[in-house]
């Protein structure tokens, strides 16, 4: 028999968390946004599994796989691709788990964030705008640059995810994206 793990043991599988703690994978469901650690925080949870549309509307998700090519092992732009830009941007706040060996779990990759779920909905946002400004830029069209330059100063994140989480009723295990 196996002893039991907690946290700080030494478990081989166990998944070392920006704060310091273990968890162990198989804890982690396909239905949690957020893991509360024994170090007293939240952190956000998300995996492969999860659709990019837990951040944003399909319609914009749409236009993100319509317009962003990959050059990877998936087949179109999606979460693994939002939380790589995540982990570019705050590699000591995500850590990431590998579970392509284990079937047991149901997803292939794992981020947990040092961050909760509606902080970590705010820095998607927030880098992938960042993104489309910076596409925006490299365009011939200088209305075009002038017209989103002009949207994004009345774009507010923090109300666009607010709203975004209401509609989508984030308690509930039977969301639906919009």
């Amino acid at each position: 028999m196996t002893p039991p793990r907690g946290p700080g043991s030494d478990g081989s599988d166990d998944l070392e968390l920006p704060c310091g703690e273990t968890v162990d994978p198989h804890e982690i469901d396909l239905g949690m946004r957020e893991y509360r650690c024994s170090c007293g925080d939240v952190h956000a949870v998300v995996t492969d599994v999860h659709p990019p549309s837990r951040f944003f509307p399909e319609s914009l998700v749409a236009i993100l796989q319509e317009t962003i090519d990959t050059d990877d092992e998936f087949e179109e732009f999606g979460t693994p691709h939002l939380m790589g830009v995540v982990l570019e941007e705050f590699p000591e706040d995500v850590a990431i788990h590998d579970a392509s060996d284990d079937g047991a779990v149901g997803y292939t990759l794992l981020w947990v964030t040092d961050f909760d779920a509606r902080r970590l909905h705010e820095i998607v946002v927030e880098l992938v705008v960042e993104l489309m400004e910076h596409a925006i830029s490299h365009a011939d069209d200088d209305a075009a640059v002038t017209e989103f330059e002009s949207q994004m100063l009345e774009f507010d994140v923090g109300e666009f995810v607010d709203q975004y989480r209401r509609e989508r009723e984030f308690e509930s295990e039977y969301d639906r994206p919009i």
